[in-house]
């Protein structure tokens, strides 16, 4: 439909029925599409980068005794797993919970443990124990809790880890 205002023409659109149509959307430029595949991907990268480190860091459990004392340095008072022999006639029981040593092939580290000792713990059995070292340099141990193995299928599938320093296997 065509209308003459003040000498010009003018396109107007019918408002029948018969004559609606739907309008294409718009084309999408390249250069948003492209920024959109890098953002996907960006984001789809460090989601994978975030699981792989979260998976690779739980897979070692724990660090032996000589593992701890040669890492000291870079562990530092961070919260790690300690595992190892615990010595024996070193177990103290005190009002906070135990101290006693733990051995390694080749180190031992004091450990003040707070808490209730599990009723498994004893010495001469290999332990895990929760906490941190006091420094970078210390050979003492700040222990928060301890975790007895007592299945005999460890020893059977670690056998070197559970060797006591004079070479008896527990």
């Amino acid at each position: 439909m065509v209308s003459r205002y003040g000498g010009g023409v003018i396109a107007v659109a019918s408002s029948s029925p018969d004559q609606l149509s739907p309008v294409a959307p718009p084309a999408i430029k390249s250069r948003a599409r492209r920024r959109n595949l890098v953002v996907l991907v960006v984001v789809a990268l460090s989601v994978a980068a975030l699981l792989a480190q979260g998976l690779l860091s739980s897979l070692n459990y724990f660090k032996t005794v000589d593992e701890a004392l040669a890492q000291r340095h870079l562990l530092g008072t961070k919260e790690i797993r300690l595992e190892g022999l615990v010595a024996p006639h070193t177990i103290s029981r005190t009002s906070s919970g135990a101290s006693f040593f733990l051995t390694g092939s080749q180190g031992r580290v004091f450990v003040v443990a707070h808490g209730t000792p599990p009723q498994l713990f004893r010495a001469s059995i290999p332990v895990v124990v929760v906490g941190h070292f006091l420094s970078s340099t210390s050979d003492s141990f700040d222990g928060t809790q301890i975790m007895v193995k007592h299945s005999s299928t460890y020893i059977a599938k670690h056998p070197k880890r559970v060797k006591a320093p004079n070479g008896s296997v527990r």
